[in-house]
C-alpha cells in the first residue's frame, strides 16, 4: 500500500466504495487521514463499515464541514454530462475534489529514495485503444531484463494497492480519460499517448474534450519524455505542442502507417518490421511479423509504443526484442485461444467500439467474424461497407438483426455466443480464423467485456 502524504489529521471525503474507492480510503488512513465514505450501494457501505470506515450521506446539510479534499471514483462524473449533486455540493462548500491518481503522484516519492543508487520512474500510459497491452508489454519487458517493475492503475492493481518503490524500481500506469480529467497530480517521468478514437464521448462532451482529457497527463504532467503516436491529428498537434523544434528527442514520434523523417527520435513499423531512427540515422530494428504475441497493426503500434518507453530508460534494441518475443498477450486482446484442423479461434473482446473492431479485423486475412452487442455512439456506420478480410459475420447481441443490417458483408444473426461459435466453426475453413471483436459494448448481455469474452473462451474450447 501507499500510504497517503500530505493529508495527515485532515478530515477527507471518498465518493464511490469500488475497486479504487475503497483503496483509496485505505491508503488516507494509513496516512492518517480522518475518512468519510459513502456509496449508493448499501452493499458496499457495508463492507465499508465492516473495515471500521464512517458512512456520512454526504448530501446532508453540512456533509463537508471541515473537509479537506472530496476522492471521487472514476465512473462518477464530475462535469459531463451532468455533475454528481455530491460533487457539486462539495464544490459550492469550496472543497478539492481529486482522485486515486492525484493521491499517486502525490505520495509515491519519499524520503527513503535519498538512500537509492537509482531513483523510482513513472511510466504513465494513455489512448484510447492499445494502452492495456502497451502497458503490459512495458512491464513485461522491465521484468524479462530484471528491472523491479510494478503494473497498475486502469489494469492490475488500483495505484494506491502497490508496494512502496525499492531502490530503481519502475511503475508502470494505464490511465484512462476518466482517470486523467480530474487527478490534481500528474507528474509521471514517462507519458505515452497511443492513439486517439471516439469513446466516451458523453462524459466529455465531444472529442475536443475527450482529448482535453487525454492532453493532460502531458501538459499538466510535464513528463521527462513523451512517446506519442502520431497517426492521427491530435496526436501530432501534441506532439508539436510538446517539441521545441525538429531535433527535441524529448518527443519520441510513434506510427504504423508511414516512415517518419527528421532529426529527432522517431519509432515506426511498416510491413511488419519496427525502425528505430535518432539523428536520421536508424540505430535499432525488430521483426515484428515473428512475435505471436502481437499479431496486427494495431499491435505493431503497441510495441512501437513500448519499445520506444523502455529505450528512454536504457534498454538495448537486443533485449527489448527477446523480451517482445516471450509475451504472451493479454486475456481478451488478439487472444489467440487455439486452433484445430487448421482454423484459429482468437478472442478480442476488448474491441468495443468501431476503431479497435477494425484493427483486429486488420490483423488476419481470412475471418469468420463473431460481432454485435450495445453500439456505441456513433453506431457502427464506419463498418458499411465491404471488409476483404471477413469472410462472414455472426451476430450477437439482443439487437442482433438491427445490427446485422449495418454491415457490408454477408451476415447470420446468431444471438447468442454458443450459437455465433458453433455456426462460425460449421463453416469454417483451414485458414480461417473465428474472431471474436464485438465493435460494440458488453452491457445488453454481460456484465463487462471479459465475462464476453470469458463465454467466447468457453464455446470455442468445446471445439478445440
Amino acid at each position: 500500500m501507499i500510504p497517503v502524504q500530505g493529508l495527515s489529521g485532515a478530515k477527507v471525503a471518498v465518493l464511490g466504495l469500488g475497486r479504487s474507492g475503497l483503496s483509496a480510503a485505505r491508503a488516507l488512513r494509513a496516512g492518517g487521514a480522518v475518512v468519510v465514505c459513502w456509496d449508493d450501494n448499501p452493499a458496499a457501505r457495508r463492507i465499508a463499515e465492516a473495515e471500521g470506515f464512517d458512512c456520512v450521506d454526504f448530501l446532508k446539510p453540512n456533509a463537508f464541514e471541515a473537509v479537506a479534499r472530496l476522492i471521487v471514483s472514476p465512473g462518477i462524473a464530475h462535469l459531463y454530462p451532468a455533475p454528481n449533486p455530491v460533487i457539486v455540493a462539495a464544490q459550492d462548500a469550496g472543497v478539492a475534489v481529486d482522485n486515486d491518481i492525484g493521491l499517486f503522484f502525490q505520495s509515491f516519492a519519499t524520503l527513503a529514495w535519498d538512500d537509492f543508487d537509482l531513483v523510482p520512474k513513472v511510466i504513465a500510459v494513455t489512448g484510447s485503444n492499445g494502452k492495456s497491452t502497451t502497458s503490459a508489454l512495458i512491464h513485461h519487458v522491465l521484468t524479462h531484463a530484471g528491472r523491479p517493475a510494478q503494473l497498475a492503475g486502469n489494469i492490475g492493481r488500483g495505484v494506491l494497492d502497490i508496494e512502496p518503490a525499492i531502490d530503481g524500481e519502475v511503475v508502470v500506469l494505464e490511465l484512462s480519460s476518466y482517470q486523467t480529467e480530474l487527478a490534481r497530480n500528474l507528474t509521471p517521468d514517462i507519458a505515452v499517448f497511443t492513439n486517439l478514437s471516439p469513446d466516451h464521448l458523453d462524459r466529455h462532451a465531444g472529442m475536443g474534450g475527450y482529448f482535453a482529457a487525454k492532453r493532460r497527463l502531458f501538459a499538466e504532467g510535464g513528463p521527462d519524455r513523451a512517446v506519442i503516436g502520431v497517426d492521427e491529428p491530435e496526436g501530432r498537434f501534441l506532439a508539436g505542442q510538446l517539441s521545441e523544434g525538429a531535433a527535441d528527442d524529448r518527443v519520441i514520434r510513434v506510427s504504423v502507417e508511414r516512415k517518419l523523417t527528421g532529426l529527432g527520435w522517431q519509432v515506426f513499423a511498416r510491413r511488419g518490421f519496427l525502425s528505430e531512427y535518432r539523428q536520421g540515422k536508424q540505430i535499432g530494428s525488430i521483426d515484428l511479423r515473428a512475435v505471436t504475441g502481437l499479431p496486427g497493426a494495431h499491435n505493431h503500434q503497441n510495441a512501437c509504443a513500448a519499445y520506444a518507453a523502455c529505450r528512454t530508460l536504457g534498454f538495448a534494441p537486443k533485449v527489448i526484442e527477446a523480451a517482445f518475443h516471450s509475451f504472451g498477450g493479454l486475456p481478451h486482446r488478439s487472444q489467440t485461444i487455439g486452433e484445430r484442423d487448421g482454423v484459429r479461434f482468437v478472442n478480442d473482446s476488448k474491441a468495443t467500439n468501431v476503431d479497435s473492431a477494425v484493427k483486429a479485423l486488420a490483423a488476419f486475412e481470412s475471418i469468420r467474424w463473431i460481432c454485435g452487442g450495445l453500439e456505441k455512439e456513433g453506431g457502427v456506420g464506419v463498418l458499411a461497407g465491404p471488409i476483404s478480410t471477413v469472410r462472414k459475420a455472426y451476430v450477437i447481441g439482443r439487437e442482433a438483426a438491427q445490427f446485422a443490417m449495418k454491415l457490408g458483408v454477408e451476415a447470420e444473426v446468431c444471438g447468442t455466443m454458443e450459437k455465433a461459435v458453433a455456426r462460425a466453426v460449421a463453416e469454417a475453413e483451414p485458414g480461417d480464423v473465428v474472431l471474436l471483436a464485438p465493435a460494440a459494448a458488453s452491457f445488453d448481455q454481460y456484465d463487462n467485456f471479459e465475462r464476453r469474452g470469458e463465454d467466447f473462451v468457453v464455446q470455442a474450447r468445446k471445439h478445440l
